[in-house]
């Protein structure tokens, strides 16, 4: 288990005690060392997917010490233990985190000045005392929330659409996603195959090289797909000589369905309602931007010595 970044305060300290310089990256080692983190959970990333969780919480455990004044960096990813953090060891405590370094005067200006306007100062002790997870993994979290939601209300509308709208729909998306050259090609071929089991064709690629067949059921969720809708989509595959599917369905699929592989080569992509409606976040299809949010951080080779 991944431990909070808070848990990592007191034995991140104590790596440094000896008084001698310490890389950073190798200070998450011994920490993961320590904590017997296994390669699986190092490899865990937060939902942004732009940092290890682990990493992460070092870091913000990094951070909180040396805004108490535990901790210094004397150059870059290096850091050595202060005076007051030999001090603090020299107390011998149970657990250093965020309400035992309120006693530090450095912290307590830390606090204040990342306060929101709107909240009191025990409102903000109170958030980041009782919080195991770091700022990013309330924000990743917070946006994951907003997006399930989001997801939940575009899979409503879809179902609700006509017929000739969802396959308007899914030939746009496609497009979006690289396939089909434009939208205006890749629409003639839709609902003109005529074949039973096939609602249309697409292009795999800008040139054309490879064709992809598409099945796109408009199901209310309960009405789930099983292996006899993908056998049939397979037969039909083979009637064309073709080896390449997509099945798209707003609905569900069937554990059967999600195990069935066929016999020969043909390759089938299962995309049921809830990735339908990710994949129309993703490429901006049917939602708009409300609101965009940079989440940035220093520069370290800006300021690095040459």
């Amino acid at each position: 288990m991944i431990p909070d970044y808070q848990s990592l305060m007191l034995p991140l300290l104590k790596l440094v005690s000896d008084g001698q310089e310490h890389k950073y990256r190798d200070l998450i080692e011994s920490l993961a060392i320590e904590f017997e983190v296994t390669d699986e959970e190092r490899k865990e990333l937060l939902a942004s997917g732009n940092q290890a969780i682990f990493d992460n919480r070092v870091g913000w455990a990094k951070t909180y010490l040396k805004k108490a004044g535990l901790l210094d960096s004397p150059k870059r990813a290096t850091f050595v233990i202060t005076d007051l953090g030999r001090q603090t060891l020299a107390k011998n405590p149970d657990r250093i985190d965020a309400k035992y370094l309120r006693q530090f005067p450095a912290f307590l200006e830390f606090q204040n000045a990342s306060r929101n306007n709107n909240e009191s100062e025990e409102d903000e002790t109170t958030i980041i005392e009782n919080n195991e997870q770091t700022p990013e993994e309330n924000l990743d979290k917070a946006y994951q929330r907003i997006r399930k939601s989001l997801a939940s209300e575009l899979l409503n509308k879809v179902v609700d659409l006509s017929p000739a709208f969802f396959e308007r729909l899914v030939v746009e998306l496609l497009v979006k996603m690289g396939y089909g050259g434009s939208i205006k090609d890749a629409g003639k071929a839709m609902g003109k195959s005529g074949d039973e089991g096939i609602d249309g064709t697409i292009k795999e690629d800008k040139l054309g090289l490879d064709i992809i067949y598409i099945q796109a059921k408009r199901w209310r969720p309960g009405n789930v797909v099983g292996r006899p809708e993908l056998q049939k989509f397979v037969g039909a595959l083979a009637g064309q000589g073709a080896k390449k599917g997509i099945f798209i369905t707003t609905s569900n699929f069937t554990k059967e369905a999600l195990e069935y592989t066929p016999r020969n080569e043909t390759k089938i992509v299962l995309i049921d309602g809830e990735q339908l409606a990710q994949l129309m976040i993703d490429y901006n299809l049917g939602c708009t931007t409300q609101q965009t949010y940079e989440l940035k951080k220093i520069d370290s080779d800006y300021f690095g010595e040459e």
